[in-house]
C-alpha cells in the first residue's frame, strides 16, 4: 500500500513500510494523504490527487558520495551538507552521535522522477529532509516554501516575513487577539504558489512550533517584511525592494545551486508583479496588526509612503 499526500496542490506518492510509518507518525502529516485503499477516488477526485512524483524508502547502496558540497548549515545538534553527487542532488542530516539520515534525487530515466530516503527516520530528521526533497520536487514549478507565518481574513491570505526573532508569530497572534474573524494559516513554512494568473498560499505540514497544519488555500493579498521599531509605519515597496524583501525568506540552500536558483527567482518575480510588498516597522501591539490591516484590506488607514 502506498499513501498520497496533495501539499500546495502538487501530490506525490509515498512509498516504503518503514518510511510510510515514520511519516505517518508525525503529527502534522495526516490532513495532507489519502491512503489508497481506503478512500476512493469519487470521494476526493482522481484528477485531484494524481502524483507527480515519488517518495520511497531506500538502502545504503542507493547512495553515492557528494561530489560537491555547496550549503552546509545546523540546527540543534544536526549538522547538514547539501549539494551534488554525479547522478543529482544529495542532502545530509548528521545528527551529534546518531546514525544520519540521506536524501537523493531519483534518476528519472530510470526510476521516475522523485526522490529517495535512507537511514535515521527520527522525527526531526525526516520532517526536514521532506521539506527539502518537496522543494526539490516544486521549485520549477512555480511553487516555494517561504518562512513566514500566514493569517487568512477576510477569506484572503496575507504573509508576514522576516528574521528569526523578528515577530511574526507576536504580530499575527496580536492579529488573532484583535482582528476578528482573522486566523493563522501557518506559523512558518507556508507554501507559495503561482497559479490560475495569481499567487495562491497554502497550509502546509511545516509550521515549526506552531501546531497550525490546515489543507487549505486562499488567494494572497500582499507580502509584509516586518522589523521592530519604537513606532508602528507602514510602506509600499517598490519593486526592487519588494524582491529584496522576499529574497531572505526562500529557501537558502536552493541560491548556491543555479539548477534551482533560477526557480526561486522565478516565482518570486511573478509574485512582486503580482501583489503588493510592504515594509512595517512596528511595536509588538495592537495598533500594529491594525494598521497592517487596513493597508492591506482597503479599511481607510493611511500609510507612510516616505
Amino acid at each position: 500500500m502506498n499513501s498520497i499526500y496533495k501539499i500546495g496542490g502538487h501530490c506525490f506518492c509515498l512509498s516504503g513500510k518503514s518510511l510510510m510509518e515514520a511519516v505517518d507518525s508525525i503529527h502534522g502529516f495526516r490532513p495532507f494523504v489519502r491512503l489508497t485503499d481506503t478512500v476512493s477516488p469519487e470521494e476526493v477526485g482522481e484528477d485531484a490527487w494524481s502524483p507527480e512524483f515519488v517518495v520511497r524508502e531506500g538502502d545504503g547502496g542507493d547512495f553515492p558520495t557528494f561530489q560537491r558540497k555547496s550549503y552546509s548549515f545546523g540546527y540543534e545538534d544536526v549538522t547538514g551538507s547539501f549539494g551534488v553527487s554525479e547522478e543529482g542532488f544529495l542532502l545530509e542530516l548528521a545528527p551529534d552521535e546518531e546514525p544520519s539520515l540521506y536524501l537523493r534525487m531519483l534518476d528519472e530515466t530510470r526510476e521516475g522522477k522523485g526522490i529517495c530516503l535512507y537511514g535515521n527516520y527520527s522525527p526531526r530528521l525526516l520532517r526536514f529532509a521532506l521539506w527539502m526533497g518537496y522543494g526539490l520536487m516544486t521549485v520549477w514549478e512555480d511553487t516555494l516554501a517561504l518562512h513566514g507565518s500566514c493569517i487568512v481574513y477576510k477569506g484572503k491570505a496575507v504573509l508576514f516575513l522576516g528574521e528569526s526573532g523578528t515577530g511574526k508569530s507576536t504580530h499575527t497572534r496580536l492579529w488573532r487577539e484583535n482582528i476578528p474573524g482573522s486566523r493563522l494559516l501557518n506559523d512558518d513554512s507556508p507554501m507559495v504558489r503561482y497559479e490560475e494568473g495569481g499567487v495562491w498560499v497554502y497550509g502546509s505540514p511545516w509550521s515549526g512550533k506552531t501546531p497550525c497544519y490546515k489543507a487549505e488555500r486562499y488567494p494572497l493579498v500582499g507580502c509584509v517584511r516586518l522589523s521592530q521599531a519604537p513606532e508602528n509605519r507602514m510602506r509600499r515597496l517598490n519593486i526592487v525592494q519588494a524582491y529584496a524583501a522576499l529574497h531572505p525568506s526562500a529557501p537558502p540552500a536552493f541560491a548556491y545551486e543555479e539548477a534551482l536558483y533560477g526557480g526561486v527567482c522565478g516565482l518570486l518575480g511573478k509574485m512582486v508583479s503580482s501583489v503588493p510588498v510592504y515594509h512595517l516597522a512596528c511595536l509588538p501591539d495592537a495598533e500594529a496588526a491594525e494598521l497592517a490591516c487596513c493597508t492591506l484590506y482597503g479599511d481607510g488607514y493611511e500609510t507612510d509612503s516616505k
